[in-house]
């Protein structure tokens, strides 16, 4: 039994849990930055939508980072390309990204949603990278794209309407 279990959960080659954990957390707490100014806006995928994906794609990071550093059998051949890791996560997120754009009579809703989430998926890769800082910066370029120029488009909208 203390076989299966020590096969079955094995220990982190390329991180201590500790650090796979703080990063998990920083792509959780950075996605629910984003998807909360999404969610208090009314749009469809809001605070859980954006925590859930970019913690995903932490995930798929750190996951990417253990599989380069498992050892192959002396036979086997390992190719490692990292790249293919951002493709998959982008290639994902982007589906569940278009399927928040609505089109209806010419009018495009949930652009800037899709935007969004595609957003916190590279934040997620950036946490789950190591490279938090980098993922911190991002969502506060992001968070002050989406607040600001909102403010700024309604203040120009309320200008236009006044004007009439």
């Amino acid at each position: 039994m203390q076989d299966l279990l020590s096969q079955t959960f094995q220990p982190l080659h390329s991180m201590s849990l500790a650090t796979a954990t703080a990063r998990l957390v920083l792509a959780l707490i950075l996605g629910a930055l984003i998807g909360w100014e999404r969610e208090s806006s009314d749009h469809e995928a809001g605070l859980r939508t954006h925590m859930m994906i970019s913690m995903a794609a932490a995930l798929f990071t750190v996951i990417a980072m253990e599989l380069t550093h498992m050892r192959a059998d002396s036979d086997a051949t390992l190719q490692i390309d990292p790249l293919r890791l951002i493709e998959a996560v982008t290639s994902g997120v982007a589906f569940l990204a278009a399927g928040s754009i609505i089109i209806t009579r010419g009018s495009v809703r949930g652009l800037t949603t899709g935007a969004s989430m595609w957003l916190a998926g590279a934040i997620g890769l950036s946490c789950g990278t190591g490279k938090g800082m980098l993922a911190v910066i991002a969502a506060a370029f992001g968070l002050m794209v989406l607040r600001l120029l909102r403010s700024l488009a309604r203040h120009k909208r309320s200008q236009a309407t006044d004007g009439k």
